[in-house]
């Protein structure tokens, strides 16, 4: 099964080697028909601290063996600099 990709943006950035991304959908209502917003905060593994600072950059990340409590994603190389 393909791993899959998310993209969103940092919300914060304080903890080592952890940052914390926070991806948007738009889901239709079921009964107004309304497209809305929905988010969810996901913890991604960030090895080389890379996004020191940087909140409110775009970043993309994707599904990874468990590495902690709350961590089952990690940070794409090449999202560093979507």
């Amino acid at each position: 099964m393909p791993k899959r990709i998310l993209e969103g943006v940092v919300v914060s950035d304080k903890m080592d080697k952890t940052i914390v991304v926070k991806v948007e959908r738009r889901v239709q209502h079921p009964i107004y028909k309304k497209f809305i917003r929905r988010s969810k905060k996901y913890h991604a593994h960030d090895e080389t601290n890379a996004f020191k600072g940087k909140v409110g950059q775009k970043v993309r990340i994707c599904e990874c063996r468990p590495l902690s409590r709350t961590k089952n994603w990690e940070v794409l190389v090449e999202g560093a600099n979507a």
